[in-house]
């Protein structure tokens, strides 16, 4: 009973000191906000203009019978997929321009799309709209047809963004406050009274699983409001995923703030720790075509999961079965950063 006491009372004394503090409260809440509306202000259909086309197969030799020109031009970004599923999916919801299946020697267009109709015009070689798509190039691919309505852009961005708030709100209000407690002497003097270490990190960790929990609710419900995103999976599995994930970036801000005396060498840290995340977890754009090391080295940050799960299940309705990985992958880190952290935790 006098364990969970002091665990308590550091509970409320932290969460009193955040939002106390007006303008990290502000920063926290109205930045996100701003990027969100910004982009969606920015980018009020898709979230460019080039023309993207999913390959399947190998393109045959330059020169070959089955050859055509189409996919030797210019400016057009080719994205190579391993089957049909995901870039169709992409397809329908516009995503993607065209997709060519070289397997089949077929090509599928989103009967819907303006992008797709031009690409048309290109792969037959142009002439009027009453040209039959399907009898050019030689009869060499024959064509289908796909529909669904375009994501916008801002329904694309928001997991990333909420992912984003997450990062730095975990990595901020854990690793930054403890380090300022180590150097300012907190940790000392709590180290002479009967708050053990267990129940002082715990307090810190629900506290800011707490309020990092709220913001983001708060953010999402509040822009959702006036956007309205495209939700089609279940809520509760979206919960679940943002709780694993805040616990696995609480973690983290745990594991990198367990020794550290200076809150320059701890923002550093932090820098080199989420610069990274944002540029290779596809956070702003889609890593689809991006080089297979910059793919690879995506795998390694436990935000890339959480964008992807959250996206799966907010625009595709992807269920457990699809995202069970990555919120197994996202516990699994969340224990080796807390095993890790406690390991290395000390009070001075």
């Amino acid at each position: 009973m006098q364990g969970f006491k002091r665990f308590w009372a550091v509970f409320v004394a932290r969460n009193l000191e955040f939002f106390r503090d007006r303008s990290t409260l502000a920063f926290n809440l109205i930045f996100p906000v701003i990027l969100i509306f910004g982009f969606a202000y920015a980018f009020p259909g898709g979230g460019g203009s080039s023309f993207k086309i999913g390959i399947v197969g190998t393109p045959p030799a330059a020169g070959s019978a089955a050859d055509v020109a189409f996919i030797h031009y210019k400016y057009l970004q080719f994205i190579p997929y391993a089957d049909l599923k995901a870039p169709l999916d992409r397809l329908a919801h516009h995503q993607l321009d065209m997709v060519l299946d070289y397997f089949k020697a077929q090509y599928f267009v989103n009967e819907s799309s303006s992008n797709g109709y031009v690409l048309e015009r290109m792969l037959s070689g142009g002439g009027s709209s009453s040209t039959s798509v399907t009898a050019a190039p030689a009869g060499v691919f024959a064509k289908n047809t796909v529909s669904g309505a375009p994501i916008r852009y801002v329904d694309w961005l928001v997991p990333g963004v909420i992912g984003i708030n997450i990062l730095f709100g975990s990595l901020s209000g854990v690793g930054f406050v403890i380090v300022r407690y180590r150097r300012n002497g907190v940790l000392k003097r709590f180290k002479a009274t009967p708050l053990a270490a267990f129940e002082f990190v715990s307090a810190q960790v629900l506290s800011r699983f707490f309020i990092v929990a709220f913001a983001s609710t708060l953010i999402f419900a509040g822009t959702n409001a006036a956007l309205h995103f495209r939700m089609t999976g279940s809520w509760a599995l979206l919960a679940l995923l943002n709780a694993l994930a805040i616990l696995c970036m609480i973690a983290l801000g745990l594991l990198f703030s367990s020794r550290i005396k200076s809150e320059e060498v701890a923002g550093g840290i932090m820098s080199l720790i989420t610069w990274p995340m944002m540029i290779l977890s596809g956070v702003f754009f889609s890593l689809d075509g991006s080089p297979r090391a910059m793919q690879v080295a995506s795998r390694a940050f436990p935000i890339t999961y959480y964008i992807e799960a959250s996206r799966s299940i907010m625009l595709d309705g992807a269920g457990l079965a699809v995202v069970g990985v990555d919120l197994l992958v996202l516990a699994a880190m969340a224990l080796a950063f807390m095993a890790a952290a406690a390991a290395l935790f000390r009070w001075e």
